[in-house]
């Protein structure tokens, strides 16, 4: 034990002092090493520190309460409810029973136990007049600073309200509108002034844009101010935050849920009860699902690849410059040798230098990731947007990551290790290099593994359907692949007779020395490897999302809607984007209101109803028929049936996706519409002159020739009917058409009307945006122009500007290409230094014999050029397996899914589905092409043509 401890501590020590005396290369491998714990102990720690306990939850969402108290909107009936409060459910509702889901407001404060304490936190929101124009902006009433509300809100300047007419703003808010404390704000179609007494920030969402008012001194009036101005105010939610003695328990909660309340107890959270007690898991289809073990042993093997692939990649990156420092030090390692000691001493120094410089990387890594981690906080909460909950710094998990240093230094280190201990003391001290032999098993186990690796994923990408088995095959191919280098740069050799001398040279001294060649090449292999697979599978789903890419409008069309307050500000909408862009048609347009003018397209609120198109029972599709026992109609019918009917009855054909949402599927307008949509049908034209409406949509159209559009005022009694599968009560108007033949693409456009017939028809039309035709597509300055001009409309604006299909991935795959290219020149790099210290002696014989200074530069330059050219080589033929075999994968699923959406009779695209294989030809070329060239040019420049002057070597 004594013998062993003293020869591995002297082994340390001389590594210590060879990775001193070689700073840059040292420095260079620490790097290498590092930079991956640096930032994945970065990682670590902002992770946990953001991740909050469930004690920093409560105080960011109920503040010091005992419990929150909310209405769930069941109109007081009793209520399941999960321990945290996120699923509602009505105890008493059946759905068998075909009974109407209770729907209505209720009073949580009924539920209050007698002697708490509480206080009101009121959420709306409204438009906010700012410096620039308008801000949708969220609203709270809150008594802010109250002792229950403390950790809901940080006060960062000012105070908090104190007055009905004062508020406080968060800095978000006040970034974006450019008001500062002591400012006043008002609303839309609101004109009471408010002053901002203070700034705060919510700890959980740093960029919410918000005010607080002290509770009833906004919302309310608001709310009224906006009615009698005709407009719809959101509706605000209440909860209750309440303190009592002894909290609230599980039993307790349940006991509040038989009076319609819902809670979210801190008691509870702190301490959950078990699945068996909560009565909502007990219920049909309902349970606590969480991650199942199949799949945290599938996120585990995921996490340990990468891993594992990194460090693979490390390796053979730092194994190269660890034989440098070997052969470097050969003649140190032959005076060991030569004064007794063994192989094993001379292993012990060299891996000894990976172990130096592991744990220097260890804890440079973990000190820099604390450091920049405290550093960075501000920016890194910022980018989060959220504050962390404590710096939380777990020994552990650091000092895991940090072991992983130590055993890639360690790793890398073998190889040299092995190699460096079977060199001759004569050998050493002589410094020849004697004969070179290579392993035969390696490239045999290599070549069984790729063959078995290339089953594996043929298999998973032809017979099954399953994305692992397909990753597994190309991980345990492209390994295989890696152990065969050696063999295969043996193969790349013969090429060399047809070489000029200098590549000739560069050539025949990789192959003699592969020993330092393989590693290197196999690094830019994989690094290449992995580019490529993600590069092909990246152009190919982009291809694929090409040729699926529906237009929302004809290429260089316009188009925006404003749902709300009755299309107040469509004119000055239309007119803006009329004067910003090159316009040559303009299609204003309405839509059908039913109720108030404020009312929303989609219903809802006081005197708010809907529409619908009346669809005639003879046009219904068999499959999709309403039923009034609430039966589905497909089952009466085979696969092959429904397959027949989705691919040959009309009824069953939903009509060309694509297109802007248009509410309802009907627009209020004139031919202008059709001229900027392209639809060329002068028989459309005509009949919109002739007061007909213009149809796309053959089954909307019954035998008499007109549509139905049923004006729906009860709302409630239509949620009556439909739960009955009853049809909605209404009145219906009926509407003189002519439709469209063929199948034109209408761009979501169901039904044109024209202004004068939807009067006759006695609909309310109120405006709702405008359609554009351009004579070029608008430039980013133009863009920029409407949107600010827009934002001071404040108006809830839906714009759309078709530019066709738009790829995001060209600065992936150019961000990807300079990443392959970095690691293969610095592959090249170290197997290039680590050449020209083997080759000094061939070179000193080259200029004995007169060949010229440049001779060293350009022999350098393309030993680095030849380890990258096959190393991307190699690694462009491994990457596309796997790009492949995902692919091939995919188009099963998508087939698979294609036959069963047929035979369900799910309506949709009949064509099957379209994956292809596309090969990314220009990231192929900069890596085959750019990259080794720009590697050998690189080694050329940074070169010096003469050597340094050396002593005769003994014999």
């Amino acid at each position: 034990m004594k013998t062993w401890f003293h020869s591995w501590r002297a082994a340390v020590r001389i590594a210590r002092r060879d990775a001193w005396r070689a700073k840059g290369r040292s420095s260079l491998v620490l790097a290498m090493i590092a930079l991956p714990i640096l930032g994945v102990s970065a990682a670590d720690l902002t992770i946990r520190s953001s991740e909050l306990s469930v004690t920093e939850q409560l105080e960011r969402s109920i503040g010091a309460a005992d419990a929150s108290f909310g209405d769930p909107g069941l109109a007081g009936e009793p209520v399941f409810q999960t321990p945290n409060g996120d699923n509602v459910y009505p105890a008493n509702w059946k759905e068998a029973d075909n009974a109407p889901w209770p729907s209505g407001a209720s009073d949580p404060r009924k539920a209050i136990p007698a002697g708490a304490r509480w206080i009101s936190d009121t959420q709306g929101a409204a438009k906010l007049t700012t410096v620039h124009g308008l801000l949708q902006t969220d609203v709270r009433e809150l008594k802010a600073d109250d002792p229950i509300a403390k950790g809901i809100t940080t006060l960062l300047d000012g105070r908090y309200p104190k007055k009905a007419d004062e508020v406080i703003a968060t800095s978000a808010f006040l970034e974006k509108s450019g008001l500062s404390i002591g400012s006043t704000v008002s609303a839309r179609n609101f004109d009471r002034p408010y002053r901002i007494v203070g700034s705060y920030e919510l700890p959980d969402t740093l960029t919410t844009t918000q005010i607080i008012a002290l509770p009833g001194a906004f919302l309310s009036p608001y709310a009224k101010a906006a009615e009698k101005a005709g407009a719809l105010a959101s509706g605000g939610t209440t909860t209750y935050l309440v303190q009592h003695a002894g909290g609230f328990t599980w039993n307790n909660v349940k006991e509040i849920n038989t009076k319609g309340a819902t809670v979210v107890s801190r008691t509870v959270q702190l301490d959950p009860p078990a699945d068996s007690e909560v009565p909502l898991y007990q219920m049909e289809g309902w349970g606590n699902y969480e991650s199942s073990g199949a799949a945290d042993a599938m996120l585990l093997a995921s996490v340990a690849t990468v891993v594992g692939l990194a460090m693979l990649e490390i390796c053979l990156l730092a194994g190269p410059a660890f034989a440098v420092g070997a052969r470097r030090s050969r003649r140190q390692l032959g005076l060991v040798g030569a004064n007794g000691g063994s192989r094993s001493h001379i292993r012990a120094i060299v891996l000894s230098g990976g172990l130096v410089i592991g744990v220097a990387a260890a804890v440079v890594g973990t000190v820099l990731a604390l450091i920049l981690t405290l550093v960075l906080q501000p920016f890194l909460e910022d980018l989060m947007g959220q504050r962390f909950g404590a710096f939380d710094v777990r020994p552990l998990e650091l000092l895991g990551i940090a072991l992983l240093a130590v055993l890639t230094g360690l790793l890398a280190a073998i190889v040299p290790a092995v190699t460096a201990s079977r060199q001759t003391v004569l050998a050493s001290l002589t410094g020849r290099r004697g004969v070179r032999s290579t392993s035969k098993v390696l490239p045999v186990l290599g070549l069984v593994a790729l063959l078995v690796g290339a089953a594996i994923a043929l298999y998973g990408s032809v017979v099954t359907d399953q994305f692992i088995i397909v990753a597994g095959g190309s991980a345990l191919a492209e390994l295989g692949v890696v152990a065969m280098t050696p063999a295969i740069v043996g193969l790349f050799g013969r090429t060399g007779r047809w070489l000029p001398l200098s590549p000739r040279l560069a050539l025949r001294d990789a192959v003699r020395n592969r020993g330092r060649t393989a590693p290197a090449v196999a690094a830019v292999l994989a690094a290449v490897a992995g580019t490529v697979a993600v590069a092909t599978y990246t152009s190919s789903s982009d291809a694929q999302y090409r040729a699926e890419y529906s237009a929302s409008l004809p290429h260089g069309a316009v188009s925006f809607f404003q749902m709300e307050e009755g299309g107040r500000d469509v004119p000055a909408v239309a007119d803006a984007v009329q004067r910003y862009f090159s316009v040559e048609t303009r299609a204003d347009v309405s839509r059908v209101a039913v109720g108030k003018p404020g009312c929303p397209a989609w219903g809802g609120g006081a005197g708010c109803g809907q529409y619908e198109v009346m669809l005639p029972p003879a046009n219904e599709c068999p499959m999709w028929a309403s039923t009034t026992d609430g039966s589905d109609p497909s089952e009466k019918f085979t696969p092959e049936q429904r397959r027949t009917m989705v691919k040959e009855d009309w009824r069953c054909k939903e009509s060309r996706g694509g297109g802007v949402y248009v509410d309802g599927g009907i627009l209020v307008g004139d031919a202008r519409l059709l001229k900027v949509l392209g639809i060329d049908d002068p028989g459309a034209v005509k009949a919109l002159a002739d007061g007909k409406a213009v149809v796309f949509s053959k089954p909307l159209v019954d035998r008499d020739g007109t549509i139905g559009i049923k004006q729906i005022t009860d709302t409630k009694a239509a949620e009556k009917a439909s739960m009955e599968n009853k049809p909605a009560p209404g009145k219906v108007s009926k509407i003189s058409t002519h439709l469209v033949a063929g199948d034109p693409k209408s761009y979501g456009l169901q039904v044109l009307l024209p202004p004068a017939t939807a009067k006759t028809a006695g609909l309310t039309t109120v405006p709702v945006g405008a359609y554009f035709s351009t004579d070029a597509l608008p430039s980013s300055e133009q863009r920029q122009k409407l949107d600010a001009e827009l934002a001071t409309l404040g108006a809830g604006i839906d714009l759309t500007v078709e530019e066709g299909y738009v790829s995001d991935d060209s600065i992936f795959l150019i961000a990807l290409t300079v990443f392959a290219g970095l690691v293969t020149i610095g592959a090249a790099g170290i197997a290039t230094g680590l050449a020209q210290a083997d080759a000094e002696a061939d070179l000193k014989t080259l200029a004995a014999v007169g060949a010229p200074p440049r001779v060293r530069r350009t022999l350098s330059g393309f030993q680095c050029g030849v380890v990258a050219a096959m190393g991307v080589v190699l690694g462009s033929v491994s990457g596309l397996l796997p790009a492949m075999g995902l692919r091939l994968t995919e188009e099963r699923q998508q087939l698979r899914f294609h036959e069963q959406m047929l035979a369900e009779g799910w309506g949709g695209d009949t064509s099957p589905p379209y994956v292809p294989i596309v090969v990314p030809w220009e990231t192929l070329a900069a890596l085959l092409v750019a990259v080794p060239l720009g590697a050998a040019l690189l080694a050329a420049l940074v070169t010096r043509s003469k050597g340094a002057v050396a002593r005769r070597a003994a014999t």
